[in-house]
């Protein structure tokens, strides 16, 4: 679990698993490129880390917009020269069942969580074979379990899924991994975010404790344990796994 020299480049690090993830990383030594909308907060993560590791260079921008990606890559390869680790985390939430969902819903899903993991990592590919790296995705359970009233996310879930198994295969003799971690209800903003309010988000919490067979949501925390884990050596033998981090949710069914 030394990532000293290694650079770790982690979108939708201004806050939750993202935020932890960069901090765990900066212990272990990694020398860290940020993404995230929000530079105030952006700039918060890094101070975290600063106190506890190196110093990251931050790279703020919207993932789901292709130039800003682009610019993401550009701004990591002329501050370090290459990458080691990619974490594709920043992810969206969004209400809507096929009744009442939209194309422009499901877009603007999509492109955040699907499309922009597709293109920052066509990107990074040519500098994780050279680095013998790899990649680790944030899913969700909703990738490998249904659940209504969230369509488009579950729609994108699954592909992230999907597409971790297929690079993993398409990259493993060139020595780079790929996998992903599905977490269950994890404490973060992502649903107020996307759009619960107060009252809506404790009950739903309250919830979780019935809906995951430890009886609890998750902490930001115990999935960056994971996401380091499995791009570390001591990882070197996995790729192409959706490990879930959800307290048991994957496994649950009526009774």
């Amino acid at each position: 679990m030394n990532f000293a020299g290694k650079v770790v480049l982690i979108t939708g690090a201004s806050s939750g698993i993202g935020a932890a993830t960069a901090v765990k990383f900066a212990k272990l030594g990694a020398l860290l490129v940020l993404n995230g909308r929000n530079a105030e907060n952006l700039s918060a993560v890094a101070n975290q880390c600063a106190s506890v590791g190196k110093q990251p260079h931050i790279s703020v921008g919207d993932v789901s917009k292709e130039s800003d990606v682009e610019r993401i890559w550009e701004d990591t390869l002329k501050k370090y020269h290459k990458l080691d680790v990619l974490v594709n985390n920043a992810g969206i939430i969004e209400t809507g069942s096929i009744e009442n969902t939209s194309m422009e819903q499901y877009d603007r899903v999509m492109n955040t969580n699907l499309r922009a993991i597709y293109q920052l990592t066509m990107l990074a590919v040519p500098e994780l074979v050279k680095s013998k790296g790899n990649i680790v995705n944030v899913s969700s359970v909703n990738g490998i379990r249904s659940f209504p009233g969230v369509l488009a996310y579950n729609i994108s879930k699954i592909g992230v899924d999907q597409f971790t198994r297929c690079v993993a295969l398409e990259l493993a003799a060139k020595g780079v991994r790929a996998n992903c971690v599905n977490p269950g209800v994890t404490i973060t903003n992502l649903h107020k975010r996307g759009g619960m309010d107060e009252e809506t988000y404790q009950k739903f919490l309250e919830h979780s404790k019935s809906t995951h067979a430890l009886g609890r949501p998750g902490s930001a925390d115990e999935v960056a344990n994971a996401i380091v884990f499995l791009a570390s050596d001591l990882a070197s033998f996995t790729t192409g796994i959706s490990l879930a981090v959800d307290g048991g949710r994957h496994a649950m069914c009526p009774r």
